[in-house]
């Protein structure tokens, strides 16, 4: 199945390995020598840049309204809570280079979480998994 994609599917393959999974640059190459496409860790890297704002400006034209949430005594407690998730992909990236590679980084993966949340109304199409969501926002 990997061999018969075209190079913008392989490349959305990289982009949602690093941004869904708790992987580095250079893990998503291994992955990607191992599928037989020859890729460098920093290609990967310019994938993630180039391509996530796309899928930010599509996710948020889908985005579902958030309601109001009545006030908690532990508010900050919940709020930390969700970005624990966050936290544990981002702990093996091996930190940032600098702002920009950060932000963009962080917001695909807060992205991809929402994907998993189900944060997004109905697209067309019947897509079952975060994964299957992740490619429909990405074409």
């Amino acid at each position: 199945m990997f061999f018969k994609l075209t190079f913008a599917e392989r490349s959305e393959f990289g982009v949602r390995w690093y941004l869904a999974y708790a992987l580095s640059y250079r893990d998503v190459e291994e992955l990607m020598c191992e599928r037989g496409y020859p890729v460098d860790h920093n290609t990967v890297n310019r994938w993630v840049i180039d391509y996530s704002p796309q899928l930010e400006t599509a996710f948020q034209k889908k985005k579902k309204r958030v309601g109001t949430r009545r006030q908690c005594k532990y508010l900050n407690n919940i709020i930390e809570q969700a970005h624990r998730f966050i936290k544990r992909i981002t702990r093996p990236m091996l930190g940032f280079k600098n702002l920009a590679c950060a932000q963009a980084a962080l917001a695909r993966i807060e992205l991809v979480r929402m994907l998993k949340k189900r944060q997004i109304k109905r697209i067309a199409g019947d897509y079952t998994s975060p994964a299957d969501l992740f490619y429909a926002l990405a074409r």
